[in-house]
């Protein structure tokens, strides 16, 4: 590794600094920007069933995603499962946060190992565990039966179930790491102050839990959009979701142009919600702080 000479001009170190920060830059580049770009290209070529993709330019791909009934419902089924498999994760995930960094050791160990054990296990695995658990024949599917609530598997409801199991550990882990940076005094000092619990914890630690809940959020709702396994074996065909269209476009009817409108408009929609999610609560964080 080449280490900037301290007595180089500022112009030597700005050329030393862009050579070394070449080699991840071509990285990124190739394995991001360019695929990216292809796949755009990509999304505007005509495609024939008999023929295949071919050359040229067309906007069908996109007219056909905007008039089609089908296609809208699925992308917003895919936008409200994941919201809500968000919102449920930071009504879980923060007081477990908060939880796990009150506890002593080894006790927070072995509830941290707790919480992130279902990511040691295949994704697959445990998607075909719910669906035993959710199956008619099961207590679980008898209880929801008596209940009233019909048969759980191949619904959105288990495919909610499913992505909160898998993202719960996403949430917990950044708002757990942003509660261990608090400074213990701090929370005395508003103790000290005849500040309840509740106000304490409304005041002194969730703004500063803030950005572990922004991190976390953002992780678990780009997860949720772009996931497969769960929709496909506890949604069944009746819940798919964006991610399972795309597939189906590519690997089943071959038609590679509308498979990448498909994700190029589902990554331009996570781009916007997760921007203005953020532009929201950073504002919030900041006139908390302020």
């Amino acid at each position: 590794m080449t280490h900037p000479d301290p007595g180089a001009t500022p112009a030597r170190k700005r050329r030393l600094s862009f050579l070394g920060a070449m080699p991840l830059t071509l990285l990124f580049i190739g394995l991001l920007i360019v695929p990216l770009v292809l796949t755009i290209v990509l999304s505007f070529r005509p495609y024939d069933y008999d023929l295949g993709v071919q050359a040229g330019w067309t906007l069908e791909q996109y007219i056909e995603i905007f008039t089609s009934n089908y296609t809208l419902t699925v992308f917003w089924r895919t936008l409200w499962i994941s919201g809500l498999v968000t919102l449920i994760c930071v009504l879980i995930g923060v007081p477990e946060s908060y939880i796990l960094s009150r506890m002593k050791a080894p006790w927070n160990s072995v509830f941290l190992l707790v919480i992130l054990s279902p990511l040691l296990i295949s994704l697959v695995v445990r998607a075909f565990g719910w669906s035993m658990l959710l199956n008619p024949m099961s207590p679980i599917g008898k209880l929801t039966e008596m209940m009233g609530l019909g048969s759980l598997l191949y619904t959105s409801a288990a495919v909610v179930i499913g992505l909160v199991h898998v993202m719960l550990p996403f949430m917990i882990i950044p708002v757990w790491t942003s509660l261990n940076k608090i400074d213990p005094q701090t929370i005395k000092a508003a103790y000290s102050l005849n500040a309840s619990k509740w106000q304490t914890i409304k005041r002194v630690i969730l703004p500063q839990a803030t950005p572990g809940i922004l991190s976390g959020s953002l992780i678990v709702f780009g997860l949720s959009t772009s996931a497969f396994a769960i929709p496909v074996l506890l949604g069944g065909g009746r819940s798919r979701m964006v991610s399972n269209s795309i597939y189906e476009q590519f690997m089943v009817d071959l038609n590679w142009p509308m498979g990448a409108a498909l994700a190029i408009l589902l990554l331009i929609m996570n781009l916007i919600i997760m921007m203005s999610y953020n532009q929201i609560l950073e504002r919030s964080y900041k006139r908390s702080l302020g």
